[in-house]
């Protein structure tokens, strides 16, 4: 029986789910970029990103967030920045130790899915000075995310879809852009298929491990608007075994423009702002 994968390691060394995988046929130089053709991406320590949204204030999903000790520094346009507080969705959860105990024993992991699907994975970075030598990116609020092509950026886990990546890492490698289009967007979540050639774009792409926070854009009015940020993902097959970033997976992604009262609300302070999990 088939199953359905979340693979995000999050099932074994890696904190930071889910750097591009890219076409079977095409050159990987052709989805490398200098850094500075999207200085606003965040390195979070080790793996995982995140995107700089105002000149003090970092968006990044909230799994990529250590768990265990404090983040106080986060590297922006080859920059180490120090962080002076983060604020965690009050909606966010944690996976329970059990079921991914039971996961690996089983290769099931659909209750791990379920759990994801209903946390709100989405955190807010403050930085104690202000950024002055990037611009932020502007959010994308308009909702109307479906159907429309979006560039995805990272450093994570690379591979091709043909064969996948390895699970095992390295989950930094060299800075990719890919493209893919968004196949559903509804509530926390905007989704899409690692279509295989000849269906596929150009260059076509999904999120590697290690890709976590990185940003999923959208063109408005000739900019790039954050759409959202790399979350989970989709995999068929025994969550030991199966090897993310083949085609046919699924990639879903935080849906900024569901959040846009709660970010709006903690970078003004509005009282009416209420948060926990504040570390």
């Amino acid at each position: 029986m088939t199953r359905t994968l979340l693979l995000a390691a999050l099932l074994t060394v890696s904190s930071a789910a889910s750097g591009i995988v890219i076409r079977h046929d095409v050159d990987d130089a052709k989805y490398r970029i200098p850094a500075s053709e999207f200085p606003a991406l965040v390195d979070m320590p080790g793996e995982g990103h995140g995107v700089l949204i105002d000149p003090q204030w970092v968006i990044t999903a909230a799994h990529t967030i250590p768990a265990h000790s404090k983040l106080e520094q986060i590297v922006v346009n080859g920059v180490s920045r120090s962080v002076e507080r983060v604020v965690t969705h009050p909606g966010y959860k944690t996976l329970p130790h059990e079921l991914i105990e039971q996961a690996k024993a089983t290769g099931d992991a659909m209750l791990i899915v379920v759990v994801l699907a209903t946390s709100d994975d989405v955190a807010l970075i403050k930085l104690k000075q202000p950024v002055a030598d990037v611009a932020p990116v502007a959010l994308y609020k308009d909702g109307k995310e479906f159907g429309q092509i979006a560039e995805i950026v990272g450093k994570g886990a690379t591979g091709n879809g043909a064969l996948g990546h390895d699970p095992a890492g390295p989950n930094r490698t060299e800075l990719r852009h890919a493209f893919n289009t968004i196949t559903s967007a509804h509530d926390r979540w905007l989704c899409y298929v690692f279509d295989e050639p000849p269906a596929a774009l150009p260059l076509e792409g999904v999120l590697g491990n290690g890709d976590s926070g990185g940003p999923v854009l959208i063109q408005n009015e000739g900019q790039r608007a954050l759409a959202g940020l790399a979350s989970w993902k989709f995999v068929h097959g025994h969550v030991m075994t199966a090897r993310p970033g083949r085609y046919g997976q699924i990639s879903c992604n935080v849906r900024l423009s569901h959040y846009r009262e709660w970010i709006d609300g903690v970078i003004s302070g509005r009282p009416q702002a209420v948060v926990r999990n504040e570390r």
